[in-house]
C-alpha cells in the first residue's frame, strides 16, 4: 500500500496560485481531465478514474477527515478498460457519485501539487507528499506545511473531506 501526506485547501485566488506554482516548477503544469466514479464501499473509498476510453486507475484509498495534513494510505490498478470496470462496479456496488474535474498537476520534489477546477465546486489546491521507505508521516506534514507556507495557504482555507463529499453536502443541502 502507498502512503501519501495531503492536505486540500479551497483555491480564492486560482490564478495567483497557478503564476506561484509556475514559478515554483519552472513549467506551466500539466493540464489532465478526469472523472472519478465514486462506489458504495463499507470502509474507505473506492473510485474509478477515467483518463481516457482507455486509460484509467482504480483506486482505493483511506484516510481520516480532519482539516490540516492527514495520511491517506492507497492502492492503485491500472486499467486498461475503464468503461467496462465502471459497469462491472456498478452492478455489484452501486455509484456513490462522479466528480469531474480539470487538474493542472506540478511536481515539486517528492510532492504532486494540484490545482483543480471541480464541477459543481469550484477550484480547489492539492498537496500530495509521496511518502518513500525512508520517510515517516511528521517529514510529508512538514514537507506539506513548506509547501503550504510558500503557495500562502491559510490554514482558514483547509477542508477536510473529498470532493465526493463537498458534491454530496452540496447536494443534499439543495434539496430541502
Amino acid at each position: 500500500m502507498g502512503i501519501n501526506i495531503e492536505i486540500k485547501a479551497k483555491a480564492n485566488e486560482p490564478d495567483r496560485l497557478r503564476r506561484v506554482l509556475e514559478n515554483l516548477c519552472a513549467s506551466p503544469g500539466e493540464i489532465i481531465f478526469q472523472e472519478d466514479v465514486f462506489f458504495h464501499t463499507l470502509k474507505g473509498r473506492l473510485k474509478l478514474r477515467i483518463l481516457a476510453p482507455n486509460h484509467g486507475e482504480l483506486i482505493y484509498y483511506e484516510r481520516d477527515d480532519f482539516v490540516g495534513p492527514k495520511q491517506s494510505n492507497y492502492d492503485i490498478m491500472a486499467c486498461a478498460d475503464p468503461n467496462s470496470l465502471k459497469i462491472l462496479l456498478s452492478t455489484a456496488l452501486g455509484i456513490r457519485g462522479v466528480v469531474k474535474k480539470q487538474r493542472l498537476l506540478y511536481r515539486i520534489g517528492n510532492a504532486r501539487v494540484h490545482l483543480d477546477d471541480v464541477h459543481g465546486l469550484g477550484f480547489f489546491v492539492e498537496v500530495e507528499v509521496v511518502l518513500n521507505e525512508a520517510q515517516t508521516s511528521e517529514d510529508g506534514e512538514f514537507v506539506a506545511e513548506e509547501i503550504m507556507n510558500k503557495l500562502g495557504i491559510c490554514k482558514t482555507d483547509l477542508i477536510a473531506e473529498a470532493y465526493i463529499d463537498l458534491l454530496q453536502r452540496s447536494a443534499n443541502s439543495g434539496q430541502s
